[in-house]
């Protein structure tokens, strides 16, 4: 079965000089080229929104993965990094790193919610549907 899902934009300005609208699921965002890219740094970038696809997906996908192998969880909190290569001249997304805090877990089996942390960087289809082109990795994960 194929899924559809659609997003629409409207765009005032040119270039970095630019901002836009979005209508996504419901809600509106602004969004520009951000303040360090030399834009108007209104609302998200297209960079948080690559980031945020990403830890929306790795954050649900975790969580199911934690119930699935009974490990206890009131709820996950993420911190998602993402590196831009070789800016202006070539600029490219070079590595995404998303770093779990566990609520609500058992700090003593720390080294079974790693590697749950590591499952659901390989379940998560948004990662998967960029880690071809760039780094993606989980980095500290911590449990309290």
């Amino acid at each position: 079965m194929d899924l559809k899902f659609s997003v629409k934009a409207t765009w005032q300005g040119v270039g970095k000089e630019g901002e836009g609208e979005l209508a996504l699921g419901g809600a509106e965002l602004r969004y520009s080229a951000p303040a360090s890219m030399g834009g108007k740094g209104v609302g998200a970038s297209p960079e948080d929104l690559l980031l945020s696809a990403v830890t929306a997906c790795y954050s649900g996908t975790l969580m199911r993965i934690l119930a699935e192998k009974h490990l206890p969880a009131a709820s996950v909190h993420l911190e998602t990094d993402g590196v831009v290569e070789n800016f202006p001249e070539k600029a490219k997304f070079a590595q995404i790193t998303v770093s779990p805090t566990i609520h609500g877990g058992d700090a003593g089996a720390t080294t079974r919610y790693r590697e749950a942390a590591e499952l659901a960087r390989e379940r998560c289809f948004i990662g998967r549907t960029v880690r071809d082109y760039l780094t993606y990795s989980v980095g500290e994960v911590v449990v309290k």
